[in-house]
């Protein structure tokens, strides 16, 4: 079990009890904030890998940068309601294991014909 989003969920508190007194946004504000940061990568990737290019007079973005910054984001969210992301992540890489277990294997070997 991995420690490391608990590690960041420390990192983000310690950053907003310093710069916002400790006061986390309400839900339903950290959830905007999260739908516009994913708007942000999603205008990133369509300029960088679809068809919809970027103006002359648009900003430059960088990747890394806006995944940090739904990362953050998520976060702080996950810190305003108490929830504890790796036991989330471990629960949810559980989940993916049954669920899917062999799932996208077998398919592809059909789609090659190797499955009877």
């Amino acid at each position: 079990m991995s420690r490391y989003l608990s590690e960041a969920q420390q990192r983000v508190h310690k950053w907003c009890v310093t710069e916002w007194n400790g006061e986390y946004w309400p839900p339903l504000g950290n959830l905007a904030r999260l739908v516009e940061e994913v708007g942000e990568l999603a205008r990133l990737v369509n300029d960088r890998y679809g068809y919809k290019l970027k103006k002359a007079s648009e900003p430059s973005q960088d990747l890394e940068i806006e995944l940090g910054d739904i990362l953050f984001t998520l976060i702080a969210f996950a810190n305003s309601t108490g929830v504890n992301l790796d036991r989330a992540f471990d629960a949810v890489m559980q989940k993916y294991a049954h669920r899917d277990m062999g799932r996208y294997r077998a398919a592809q070997q059909d789609a090659d014909g190797t499955l009877d």
